[in-house]
């Protein structure tokens, strides 16, 4: 396609966006032919940017980011906007904080963001821009008319299996896409108010091609993106296990036999196993298919009461009960808190230091977050988490033993 250049601002925590956002771009027929590189700093954004122009061609500049990171990338846009300001330039931002906050995100200095799912959003605004046409049209768009926020609405959710799970021709072959949504809808997660709160399962036939596109380009872990590894195949949250147990056995039939072939991690980063669908029976067909020995368990709180407030759908017993199931079954678990939840109360507070305590004594470990107020979730208002004196000296304390490891200070 003559005229557009898509140049991707790569960051960290953006890897695993753009994998799938730049598959889109190659696969979809209206973008099949935008040339996409790839810049990791804010000069490199310059570098490609000032050679898409000398070529007469109009570079699309792509960010994508969470709200963590709002912050650092706006300075980066700034930076790059004061090396580079040839209006020509379009800067689109995507990800969750564009989606949940698109008028701050707009104001930080983008033309556009992209609020919602962009594997047509993209490729249609990449199309409508080569041909000199308004992309304003294109679902999925925000910008500011005036200074007011202006939206097209949202776009349509997409198929998974429409859209391969990266771009390995680019070298973007991470992890796959398992499932998109979710259906518990925790009330400080963006997953569920991004994505709805259903699932979307990518199919056993195109988790497979995605298995063999990752080896054909010599990737070599098979690892999965999920909010749930053991609801894969189910409609309703439930824990589905003749087809994960069909779905390892395709992948370790793609990638080769264990030990020869490429590993599989299921389970672990980046996606978790509810405590719920723990057992003696599921962590077997882990074993047997897979190469992990760790896996992510969601607790989030020790207090009954603020796992129902959050809407997790399980006990903090489920969560002990998940523990000791797993190192029996040999696996160390690796348990997500979150501290500093809205309404906390000491009570709160100290049934989450008797579970940390009792989940390390017993062999665990303890991932640590403060609570982040997130755009587009329910809790988006709440002030952000605070860590009281006595969780915090407990953390430390497990941090020092090996038995904590996060972010909470």
């Amino acid at each position: 396609m003559p005229g557009i250049t898509l140049v991707l601002h790569d960051r960290p925590t953006s890897r695993f966006a753009w994998n799938a956002l730049a598959g889109a771009v190659l696969a979809h027929p209206a973008s099949s032919g935008v040339p996409v590189a790839v810049a990791r700093s804010p000069a490199e954004v310059v570098r490609a940017a000032a050679a898409a122009l000398a070529e007469g061609r109009r570079p699309v500049v792509g960010w994508s980011f969470y709200t963590a990171s709002a912050a650092e990338v706006a300075a980066e846009l700034a930076i790059v906007r004061a090396a580079l300001p040839d209006p020509r330039v379009v800067h689109v931002a995507g990800g969750a904080h564009a989606s949940g906050a698109p008028e701050a995100t707009l104001r930080a200095g983008f033309e556009l963001a992209a609020v919602g799912e962009g594997e047509e959003t993209l490729p249609r605004l990449l199309a409508a821009l080569a041909a000199g046409e308004d992309p304003r049209v294109i679902p999925g768009l925000a910008w500011l008319d005036g200074g007011a926020l202006r939206t097209s609405g949202r776009a349509a959710p997409v198929d998974l299996d429409r859209f391969p799970a990266g771009a390995p021709s680019l070298g973007r072959a991470g992890p796959i896409e398992l499932t998109r949504g979710c259906v518990w809808a925790c009330r400080f997660c963006q997953t569920p108010f991004l994505f709805r709160a259903r699932f979307r399962h990518r199919s056993l036939a195109a988790v497979r091609e995605a298995v063999r596109a990752q080896r054909a380009a010599r990737a070599v872990d098979a690892r999965f993106i999920t909010p749930s590894a053991l609801s894969w195949g189910s409609a309703d949250g439930g824990c589905e296990l003749g087809a994960v147990e069909a779905l390892l056995a395709a992948v370790r039939e793609e990638v080769g036999p264990t030990g020869r072939g490429a590993r599989i991690l299921f389970g672990t980063f980046p996606s978790e196993l509810r405590p719920e669908h723990v057992s003696p029976r599921a962590l077997a067909v882990i074993r047997r298919f897979c190469d992990n020995r760790m896996v992510i368990l969601g607790g989030q709180s020790g207090s009954d009461r603020l796992l129902a407030a959050m809407g997790r759908g399980h006990d903090a017993e489920a969560v002990t009960r998940s523990v000791a199931i797993a190192l029996e079954c040999g696996f160390r678990p690796s348990v997500d808190f979150v501290f500093g939840l809205p309404g906390e109360t000491e009570d709160d507070r100290e049934a989450t230091r008797r579970q940390l305590a009792r989940l390390a004594r017993m062999g665990a470990r303890v991932h640590a977050h403060a609570f982040d107020p997130l755009p587009g979730t329910p809790w988006a208002k709440e002030p952000g988490g605070r860590l009281d004196e006595a969780t915090g000296a407990l953390l430390a304390s497990l941090h020092e033993s090996g038995r904590a490891y996060g972010e909470w200070r």
